[in-house]
């Protein structure tokens, strides 16, 4: 079997190398910053992240948030950053992670479906709606679908798919999967448990092997809690 394509790296990664900033207030980090602005960009949006309603959440002057950022736009940069890290970064990783067969590979990416560490929902719609206000965040969004896309479209190829069969069946998964967390489907684990084997028969062509289908379960049991 041929090796898999390099990890895909993105230049935006570069940040993530740098210290955690500036001293501030020794009360509260860089991280404490960009957690609380991320809760009210989940939660109200992204005309309410503004220094003075991130300090009123922290408890802090607004003066502390200086020791970590010039200004809000580097907030805001920050906040993009921690986004592509979560969710572009780490569905491609998973895609590209070495499985022995294509249906491995599927319900491996299958688990930033289930595991909010690989893959946080909320964030990733948040910066969606984002999206609708600003030319420059709507371009990060097709620059980051087709970055994910295309590490789908390459897991397929590199199981033997021709090009266009594992653009289209990388297409399917991340449009079905984008469009049911957009739904708010409530649906209990055990019933999603029970459609995984035909998820990965459609998505696939092919039947994944008992053995797979028992260490997925065991990995959603691992991360549920």
């Amino acid at each position: 079997m041929d090796s898999l394509p390099p990890k895909y790296q993105h230049p935006a990664s570069r940040r993530s190398d740098r210290p955690s900033g500036r001293k501030g207030n020794i009360k509260v980090t860089r991280e404490d910053w960009i957690k609380a602005a991320i809760e009210l960009l989940i939660t109200k949006g992204i005309d309410h992240v503004k220094i003075l309603n991130i300090g009123k959440k922290l408890n802090v002057a607004r003066s502390s948030f200086y020791g970590y950022f010039q200004d809000q736009n580097d907030l805001h940069d920050a906040l993009l950053e921690e986004w592509h890290n979560r969710n572009t970064i780490n569905l491609i990783t998973e895609a590209t992670a070495p499985c022995a067969t294509i249906t491995e590979a599927v319900l491996r990416v299958f688990r930033c479906a289930v595991n909010s560490s690989l893959f946080d929902i909320p964030l990733d719609f948040a910066v969606r709606d984002w999206a609708r206000k600003s030319d420059q965040i709507a371009s990060r969004i097709i620059a980051s679908d087709k970055d994910r896309i295309g590490a789908l479209t390459r897991m397929f190829e590199h199981y033997g798919f021709p090009l266009m069969e594992s653009e289209t069946r990388a297409r399917v998964i991340y449009f079905m999967q984008t469009g049911y967390n957009d739904a708010v489907i409530k649906e209990d684990m055990e019933n999603r448990l029970m459609l995984v084997p035909y998820y990965v028969r459609i998505f696939t062509g092919k039947d994944a092997s008992q053995e797979e289908l028992d260490a997925f379960t065991a990995y959603v049991a691992s991360v549920s809690g």
